[in-house]
């Protein structure tokens, strides 16, 4: 399977493999993090990668983005949010 570095500003340029709409691999990506399948769970960028996966249409981001907030502390969700952010200006 092929790895994205989705904070790589390369990653969002026109002749790029990865679209940034991809709201598909965003998804792909939330659940990594939030089932710890990298490695350890990191729940701040589940919630953002679900965040975003949500505005590309993908049906089921939205409940699950909520399930991983239900676990988080308002600060995480603030960071969460401030990244989905960041994230959306760089791409």
């Amino acid at each position: 399977m092929a790895r994205f570095e989705l904070l790589d500003p390369e990653m969002s340029t026109a002749g790029s493999a990865f679209s940034a709409s991809s709201g598909d691999i965003l998804f792909e990506m939330g659940l990594r993090c939030a089932t710890g399948r990298n490695g350890k769970i990191d729940l701040v960028s589940a919630h953002m990668y679900f965040n975003l996966a949500d505005r590309n249409g993908v049906e089921d981001a939205a409940f699950h983005r909520q399930e991983i907030a239900s676990q988080m502390s308002k600060g995480e969700v603030s960071r969460a949010l401030r990244a989905a952010r960041d994230w959306l200006t760089i791409h």
